[in-house]
């Protein structure tokens, strides 16, 4: 049975081009910054974005967590979409290795509005937390990939300098929402201090994320990457696969799109679903069960003894999400074993 798997794209492989690279990568200690490859990738990585230095992390998680400790101290506050990865998926880090305390706003599909957001920092008083740094996801995950426009984050981020504030952009999937608003990823980065961008997604490499920001601000973050075990050596190898990642598969994102939005509209047809193909704007498909003879995890069981895989991300929603390792026919026998099944 043929697997076409939808789960996320974080089940992508490397290309044959990224592993020649990995087989043949330079390398060094990189705990002592001598490490050619690593340096190439996080210089490639902060000139993408507009910033002065990076820092490659092996997670996304742990470059957010590297961020937060880098921009607070004990006892401050941060502010998130009430939806947002960092405060959902993180495994309470922002609690227990900042130690700080969050403040949510709710969004519009992960889209803040910065009026709210000016009115969660707080004021001064000697009861009250002091606001530290806002966090804004782009594209946002649990918003169904939706691409968080422009002019909020250009909104958010003159709210944030207004109150001496630093803004941090998890960007795991930013050249998505690059491609999305046909701009360069720097674009989108004017309006944060530091970015944090995933390259084990849809750019496809095996492992990694980089943090970039100014080079003060990496100088902290590299040591708190040391204390949280991250400081990897001989890691080039690795990087190797970044660093084609970012010269080769960031501009075919577009077709990973494109077969979402195809999905999404073939998905219309099915009588126990609904989908909205104007919601789909990246590489995510968010369906609703409205059956109610079953639920989203047991469509999603059902799914995969077809060979279809995916998760349900809550009782009545499915998310299926497209990659470079899903082709146009893979979509379509997608929507034909959503059609066949029977309940």
């Amino acid at each position: 049975m043929e697997i076409i798997d939808l789960r996320s794209d974080t089940v992508t492989t490397p290309t044959p081009e990224m592993r020649e690279a990995m087989y043949y990568a330079k390398v060094g200690d990189d705990v002592y910054e001598e490490d050619p490859t690593v340096v190439e990738l996080e210089q490639l990585g902060a000139n993408l974005l507009g910033k002065e230095a990076g820092l490659f992390l092996p997670s996304g998680t742990m470059g957010n967590q590297v961020a937060v400790m880098s921009w607070t101290r004990r006892g401050n506050e941060v502010i998130l979409e009430a939806e947002s990865h960092m405060y959902y998926y993180e495994v309470g880090g922002l609690a227990v290795l900042s130690g700080v305390q969050v403040r949510t706003v709710k969004g519009e599909r992960g889209v803040m509005n910065p009026v709210e957001v000016e009115s969660a920092i707080r004021s001064p008083n000697i009861h009250f937390p002091e606001t530290a740094l806002i966090c804004v996801e782009n594209t946002h995950n649990r918003g169904g990939g939706k691409v968080i426009p422009l002019d909020n984050m250009r909104s958010i981020y003159e709210v944030a300098k207004r109150h001496n504030l630093s803004v941090h952009l998890d960007g795991a999937r930013i050249f998505n929402a690059s491609i999305y608003l046909k701009l360069e990823a720097s674009e989108l980065a004017k309006y944060a201090d530091s970015v944090m961008f995933c390259l084990s997604k849809g750019l496809s490499a095996p492992v990694g994320s980089l943090l970039v920001g100014s080079s003060p601000f990496i100088k902290l973050a590299r040591k708190y990457r040391k204390m949280l075990g991250g400081g990897m050596r001989q890691v080039g190898v690795i990087a190797s696969a970044g660093v084609v990642a970012l010269k080769t598969m960031i501009n075919r994102l577009q077709e990973d799109h494109d077969n979402a939005k195809l999905l999404a509209e073939g998905l219309q047809e099915v009588p126990y679903l609904y989908v909205n193909p104007t919601e789909v704007e990246t590489n995510m498909v968010i369906i609703e069960v409205v059956s109610s003879s079953m639920s989203a995890g047991a469509l999603a069981r059902a799914l995969s003894k077809e060979g279809l895989f995916c998760n349900a991300t809550s009782p009545s929603t499915i998310r299926l999400v497209t990659h470079k390792d899903i082709n146009r026919q893979q979509i379509l026998q997608s929507i034909a074993i959503f059609k066949g099944l029977k309940f």
